[in-house]
């Protein structure tokens, strides 16, 4: 795969990948807790790229060496690289509300998991930009999640969840 010759990106590649495992196992043993690692993701991805974008757009360009179709090297060596604060502002700004969304309950919570799976799949192209298959195992996990019962707000336990806790 095109970009694992780098060690940095190697491992990096690796972590993520083994992160994404643990967040999909996770996530199957207690949906709570695979929201809460989602909202963490989600908020530290839409801090680093505002932080990014903002200081240093150019990094994004980088991508179009690294990703498999040729479409996506084609837009962002063309449009994008001429609107990457827009676009990764944008991005920023949606993973943040995926974010806070991990917190809520009900329609905004599955709305948040489709755009949270829309988001990771359609970064996949970009091959070791995007760790791949780490954003596929991630958007499993998201499904999990969007299949879920769990109808309460993160920090308010299921009545299930309360009632196994007091048998111990």
């Amino acid at each position: 795969m095109k970009g694992l010759e780098n060690h940095i990106y190697l491992i990096g590649y690796l972590i993520s990948n083994v992160v994404a495992a643990l967040m999909l196992l996770a996530t199957w043993k207690n949906t709570r807790l695979g929201r809460f690692l989602f909202f963490v993701l989600f908020a530290w991805a839409s801090w680093t790229n505002g932080t990014i974008v903002s200081e240093r757009p150019e990094v994004y360009l980088e991508y179009a060496d690294l990703a498999f179709l040729s479409i996506y090297k084609q837009f962002i060596n063309g449009w994008f690289s001429e609107h990457t604060r827009l676009m990764v502002g944008l991005v920023a700004f949606s993973q943040g509300l995926i974010a806070i969304a991990m917190l809520l309950k009900g329609i905004v919570l599955r709305v948040a998991a489709i755009g949270g799976i829309i988001f990771l799949m359609a970064i996949i192209p970009f091959g070791v930009g995007s760790g791949f298959p780490t954003t596929l195992i991630m958007a499993m996990a998201m499904l999990l999640i969007l299949k879920s019962k769990n109808e309460n707000y993160l920090w308010i336990r299921s009545k299930k969840e309360r009632m196994a806790n007091s048998i111990h």
